[in-house]
């Protein structure tokens, strides 16, 4: 893989957090923020103070007359303390993710890897697998990454719609997160990683991925060349939180596991890792199953909720896949007791992910 094709610059995950920051100030209102005019920093920036000392002597000479002259010199020291302010960019390779019930750190140490190439499971995909640069979603042998790697499970926030591509015409903030429009008020949803292509896309994430799944939503749309000049069903890699199991400071690779979640109740807060109900349910608890821990999402996979429908009326992807009726989907993936056998794309990422929280207190 060329290192000159990398995603992202080193320096979002400070502009990420910025925004998260800001949001968090304004109040405790989950990842569910109605539009604001308030202007978010593009540019990332960390500032320290230098404090500089000056000293200076001055001489007064004064001569009195009576019946002799004296003259008399006087030495003073003004000291003069100014402040300079320097500014220089955070470049730290770095994003949030949930681990169980947490909000931890993962430290990305290397470009990213699709293994083995998209055209390995979809052979008539070459077009698309070159400008994905091998990258797909749909399939994947477990056995073909590296040793040793792990899963972390990618939670798309899938109720959004078509907004979680990043693309402003499709409902994107200019920022690259994802809208949710409920009861004829419409939400940012803010997530650790923002859609590729964006200011809040993560590093070393891959920017273009081909799924079957895109170029069905593309055909449900009456799209059957593409969009964005892009071949059919290569898009950006939507916006996305991650899930892993456990926490390491050991960096090692991590194979991706799609989760595509309908559930807005269940989407968590990127900052506080919590839930919160916006949509009615006919669930006892609607935010039980809130996807910072993997039980819940074993659970989410098996649990039929009446919030889906309401979600996703409008939303082309749950219609394009079925209106399906569960809480999250995982592509490929049917049963809970697949979700560490199994895998839904050939992508894998390096990294550590120690348990200490990313953002500033």
């Amino acid at each position: 893989m060329k290192k000159t094709k990398r995603a992202v610059s080193n320096a979002v995950f400070a502009g990420v957090t910025i925004v998260l920051v800001i949001i968090a100030a304004i109040g405790f209102a989950l990842y569910f923020t109605k539009p604001t005019t308030t202007s978010i920093p593009t540019t990332s920036v960390s500032s320290i103070t230098v404090t500089s000392t000056t000293t200076s002597t001055t001489t007064s000479v004064t001569t009195s007359v009576a019946t002799q002259t004296a003259t008399q010199t006087t030495t003073q020291t003004v000291t003069q303390t100014s402040t300079t302010t320097l500014t220089r960019p955070i470049t730290v390779n770095a994003s949030g993710a949930f681990y169980n019930g947490q909000v931890i750190t993962f430290l990305y140490t290397a470009q990213f890897e699709c293994t083995p190439p998209a055209t390995t499971f979809f052979p008539n995909a070459v077009n698309q697998s070159k400008v994905a640069m091998g990258c797909e979603v749909g399939a994947g042998n477990i056995s073909a990454f590296p040793k040793g790697a792990a899963p972390v499970f990618v939670l798309v926030p899938a109720f959004a719609g078509l907004s979680i591509f990043g693309v402003t015409k499709l409902g994107a903030t200019p920022q690259g997160f994802p809208t949710f429009t409920y009861n004829n008020v419409t939400y940012t949803i803010l997530t650790q990683c923002g859609a590729a292509l964006t200011e809040t896309a993560c590093p070393d994430h891959m920017s273009l991925i081909y799924s079957p799944a895109f170029t069905v939503v593309e055909q449900y749309l009456g799209i059957k060349n593409g969009v964005f000049g892009l071949p059919e069903g290569v898009l950006p890699t939507p916006a996305h939180d991650h899930l892993v199991t456990f926490a390491t400071n050991t960096s090692i690779p991590w194979y991706i596991v799609v989760v595509l979640v309908f559930d807005p109740n269940i989407f968590p807060n990127p900052i506080t890792g919590q839930c919160q109900a916006v949509v009615p349910s006919n669930v006892s608890n609607p935010t039980e199953n809130c996807l910072n821990n993997i039980q819940a999402l074993e659970s989410a996979m098996t649990t039929y909720d009446s919030a889906v429908a309401v979600a996703n009326a409008n939303n082309p992807i749950w219609q394009a896949l079925g209106k399906p009726g569960l809480e999250v989907i995982v592509p490929g993936v049917s049963s809970p007791s697949q979700l560490f056998n199994a895998t839904n794309s050939n992508m894998v990422l390096y990294f550590s992910d120690p348990a200490v929280y990313p953002y500033p207190i």
